[in-house]
């Protein structure tokens, strides 16, 4: 079984079980105590505080160890925001922050900035939205979904030249090497670079207004209530560090067999998108979209392959609404594919995965099959009733009647799927036909596409 997800969560490095192991036994006292037992445990906390703040580029001091890295966005924007109130309750945000930053967002006023098709934001749409009351930015290091590396430093020194705070989110960057720029807040997650779960960063700069929220006690400088779990922070401590000092090696290996991939897929599947930056991006991170295919099934059928690989289609998701990443940036949602490979991947894994592709995407498409539209021509236009059908059975029957008008004719694609709103669009793109826009309609919304070639 081939594990292509670690940008979900990545395996557990060796040190990290190491450390984990070996603290289990010295660590298990109260690190706020005086006799042996508690020293013991503070000289191992404070050990993996300096560990962690070299590969952050912070002070130990700086530094809050938090229960996740989840806890840390939300204890960030929430103290960041707490000690600016005076300034202001205004938030910015990139349209392709993690979810726990966008829901964090929700509970203040919020401006959210947008991208490019490739996933990054420009620093002068930063600068448009700065206002006098703005209390905060936040910025992602690089995306989670596509692996866009971020221009952080710019939009850094943006933020401070207006004297705003800029909140990094850096899960997915840490383990390759430290944020540059001038940042104020940093927060990350062991588990992304091979440390245990359960355990979060919150480096926060001297100098930056912060008030802890909610009920605070004597631990981590009331950042971070409750007992620490000692053997998870060394553990993590320990693993960032060695992932860092194999992160120049592997990150040269890892970025030869994602271009592999980015190169072979559309080569050797029909009717692909690869999206992302194909040079400004994560080691090992490569994302792309199939048409005519279900997210879910292709999972399916790439895991019986012995394939791990996630996606941000909207039918593998809980909400059932397309990727908000995806959808930000303009490109297909459906039969979306992200593949993101941990540190030890071999070129025969990813050969054998581009191997099974192609035949994993046929089956799919196969058991979708190309239903019939329901077409109604009237002269040179063409009505396709999609209503009740998820993506991308929509995409599918647009497909199948677009040569059935004549150049300059349009279709109206009836749809109620919200997932439509961005796959037509981007169909249009790829098949180089036009996107005239979306009407209102009865029970769901109608797509027009004229066609031009």
């Amino acid at each position: 079984m081939s594990y292509f997800d670690a940008a979900s969560s990545a395996p557990l490095h060796p040190v990290a079980r190491q450390a984990l192991l070996a603290s289990l036994d010295e660590g298990w006292a109260d690190p706020s105590r005086l006799y042996r037992e508690g020293r013991r445990a503070r000289l191992l906390l404070d050990a993996a505080r300096e560990a962690a703040a070299e590969a952050v580029g912070c002070r130990p001091d700086e530094l809050t160890f938090t229960s996740s890295g989840t806890r840390a966005v939300h204890d960030g924007i929430a103290g960041a925001l707490a000690g600016r109130r005076r300034v202001g309750r205004h938030l910015i945000v990139s349209a392709v922050e993690h979810s726990s930053v966008l829901h964090s967002a929700e509970l203040f006023e919020v401006t959210e900035v947008p991208v490019s098709r490739t996933g990054a934001v420009s620093p002068r749409s930063y600068v448009d939205a700065l206002r006098p009351d703005t209390a905060l930015a936040c910025l992602q290091s690089a995306n989670h979904e596509v692996g866009t590396v971020q221009p952080v430093a710019e939009v850094a020194a943006v933020c401070r030249q207006a004297g705003v705070p800029l909140l990094v989110d850096a899960a997915q960057s840490l383990g390759w090497g430290p944020v540059e720029g001038e940042w104020s807040l940093l927060t990350a997650s062991a588990h992304k670079w091979g440390g245990p779960s359960g355990v979060g960063l919150l480096a926060v700069r001297k100098g930056v207004r912060f008030s802890p929220q909610g009920p605070v006690d004597e631990r981590e400088s009331g950042r971070a209530p409750g007992f620490e779990n000692l053997p998870a922070i060394v553990a993590a401590a320990a693993s960032l560090r060695a992932v860092r000092a194999e992160a120049a090696q592997e990150a040269v290996r890892l970025r030869e067999l994602t271009a592999r991939i980015r190169a072979r897929v559309p080569r050797l599947v029909p009717d692909v998108d690869v999206v992302g930056d194909p040079e400004k991006r994560l080691p090992g991170i490569v994302t792309f979209s199939c048409l005519y295919v279900d997210g879910e099934t292709l999972l399916h059928e790439l895991d019986r392959e012995g394939f791990s690989v996630s996606s941000g289609s909207s039918c593998t998701s809980s909400t059932l609404t397309p990727s908000h990443v995806l959808r930000a940036m303009g490109v297909l949602s459906e039969g979306n594919v992200r593949v993101s490979l941990p540190p030890g991947t071999t070129s025969e894994e990813v050969d054998r995965f581009l191997e099974v592709l192609p035949g994993a995407v046929a089956a799919v498409r196969e058991k979708l099959g190309a239903p019939t539209p329901s077409a109604v021509v009237r002269e040179d236009s063409l009505v396709v009733d999609a209503l009740g059908k998820r993506c991308p059975i929509p995409v599918i029957e647009l497909a199948k009647v677009i040569g059935d008008v004549p150049v300059g004719g349009t279709v109206r694609v009836l749809s109620d799927d919200e997932a439509a709103r961005l796959d037509i669009p981007a169909w249009c793109e790829m098949r180089e036909q036009e996107y005239v826009g979306e009407e209102p309609a009865e029970n769901g919304t109608a797509y027009v596409i004229r066609r031009i070639s």
